[in-house]
């Protein structure tokens, strides 16, 4: 399904701006470079390196590596994980040439840093944070050159939840069901990464020079996340279902990859638990407590509390850029 971009989302640029959806312009700070000089660079790299490594010097909070998921197992009770802002994702790929689901690094409020043994291309999208490279400023995080030795730093953002770092070959491993990405509640897949952590990067892979054409999208101020109603929207009452829809919620602390818990209000069911079945990304699941549980990449496969609505495909990846303590609004729509 095409993604429903109708919504004026409140966005920003790394600047902090927010005027709807907005595109990031930036100077572009390989100017000296020819679109020539630098394909020739690459061609170069690509005929004398093969893999790279990795080594990690910090891993911030939380940092996994995500590709484009694990599907075909939810019978057997395993969710697709891959990585919670798919939007991001996919844009840093692209810029530094992986082919789209490439492994990548998916950073929790950043506090990142490391050392490659070869250079190559690295792109930031996601929550836009400081990038530095051998202490000096990165001037365009969408798309820059790591020297092979240096340090790579990536502060913790100012705004924003989740960025995504892509190496260009991107990263390699064994899959575990077809797939390289954590699974926060399952344990499925290679654990979140940590300081010491050495990862091999595939053979490097021509740039795409088009920055310009890169936005985010971070929740700013009451952030408006869309969602249809159903599958067990019949089980509240108009009353509940007006105050689902007319109040401000706020994110948790009790967030992760698994669902983003929403406080605030208090929704009644007439049935206080069902038998279970499935739960799809982005279910809005009412648990006894009648506080909104989201659903995320690494949700379980069934549940058994009433699920009241479910969010569009492209605001579960807007609502995963949203710190605890944001305040999100729900939009029904047909």
């Amino acid at each position: 399904m095409a993604p429903d971009r109708s919504n004026n989302h409140s966005t920003v640029e790394s600047g902090g701006d927010a005027s709807g959806q907005v595109q990031r312009r930036r100077q572009d700070h390989l100017r000296g470079c020819g679109r020539r000089t630098m394909t020739m660079i690459a061609g170069s790299l690509q005929a004398h390196v093969q893999t790279a490594g990795l080594s990690v010097l910090a891993s911030g909070p939380m940092t996994t590596l995500q590709d484009g998921g694990r599907y075909g197992y939810s019978h057997y009770g395993v969710t697709t994980s891959g990585p919670l802002d798919r939007e991001s994702f996919a844009m840093a790929n692209r810029l530094v040439g992986n082919q789209d689901g490439e492994a990548a690094l998916e950073l929790t409020l950043g506090g990142f840093s490391c050392v490659l043994d070869a250079g190559r291309w690295a792109s930031l999208t996601g929550a836009p944070a400081r990038v530095t490279v051998d202490s000096a400023p990165v001037p365009d995080p969408y798309l820059f050159w790591v020297p092979a030795r240096s340090t790579l730093e990536v502060a913790v953002p100012k705004i924003g939840l989740r960025s995504y770092l892509a190496i260009s070959g991107g990263f390699q491993g064994t899959p575990v069901l077809g797939s390289l990405s954590t699974d926060t509640l399952s344990g499925i897949g290679p654990a979140p990464i940590k300081k010491g952590a050495t990862l091999t990067v595939g053979p490097p892979q021509t740039p795409v020079w088009d920055t310009d054409s890169v936005f985010c999208r971070i929740p700013v101020g009451i952030a408006e996340v869309r969602f249809r109603w159903g599958p067990r929207d019949g089980l509240f009452s108009p009353a509940d279902k007006e105050i689902l829809t007319s109040s401000s919620w706020t994110v948790s602390t009790e967030t992760n990859r698994v669902g983003a818990r929403l406080t605030g209000h208090r929704l009644d069911c007439q049935f206080g638990s069902l038998p279970s079945e499935g739960t799809a990304l982005g279910s809005i699941q009412i648990p006894p407590s009648g506080e909104p549980i989201v659903f995320l990449a690494d949700r379980p496969v069934t549940g058994g509390y009433p699920v009241i609505g479910v969010l569009t495909e492209p605001d579960i990846g807007y609502l995963a850029q949203a710190r605890p303590g944001s305040k999100i609004r729900f939009t029904a729509i047909n």
